[in-house]
């Protein structure tokens, strides 16, 4: 067999990175788990959610949308693309509409949250909650929270002057459904009440 300097050099590299791995797979780890993975950093963080403080601690990093779900077990915002994009995750706080994805757990603290599940007065529902199941405002349902929460902050925030400004103020709610004219309805209707 002729050996090619080429095949030298491919077998010497294969070699080195052989020797160069740890004695065990466990110590590999160990050893990326140090360098890659950031370390935790909690904090408390004291929070009022649908008029109920809850006192919880969380990793600095979380967002309002995973503090929500996963630790108040509130799963009515939902997590649709998690870039804030498409609305799905939209909440209040103190009374102005924020996307729950893109919002630290942190920057909440001390403030009046105000999630779907907190918008209705026991079995009595919001306005905008009758309104979208009178107008058809949702097909399936997985934006419904979030275009409800929107669709309340456009007619508190006075966009509801002209079918363009409904349309441009809830331009950053996504329906893939396409239920668009029932949820621009139900607005309108609330906003004449």
């Amino acid at each position: 067999m002729k050996s090619s300097r080429r095949s030298f050099l491919k077998i010497s590299g294969a070699l080195a990175a052989l020797a160069a791995l740890p004695s065990s797979v466990k110590a590999f780890y160990k050893d990326v788990k140090n360098f890659i993975i950031l370390p935790k950093h909690t904090t408390p963080i004291s929070i009022t959610v649908n008029k109920k403080t809850y006192k919880v601690t969380a990793d600095t990093r979380t967002t309002l949308l995973d503090l929500l779900r996963e630790q108040l077990h509130l799963t009515g915002a939902k997590k649709g693309c998690d870039h804030g994009q498409c609305g799905a995750c939209t909440v209040h706080i103190n009374g102005k509409h924020v996307l729950s994805c893109l919002t630290l757990a942190a920057q909440a603290a001390g403030k009046e949250v105000t999630t779907i599940e907190g918008l209705a007065e026991g079995d009595k529902l919001h306005p905008m909650q009758k309104a979208f199941i009178e107008c058809d405002g949702f097909q399936c349902g997985y934006c419904t929270p979030g275009q409800i929460m929107s669709a309340v902050a456009c007619v508190n925030e006075g966009h509801t002057k002209s079918l363009a400004a409904i349309k441009e103020f809830m331009s950053g709610n996504l329906c893939r459904c396409g239920a668009y004219n029932g949820i621009v309805e139900s607005i309108q209707k609330v906003a004449a009440l």
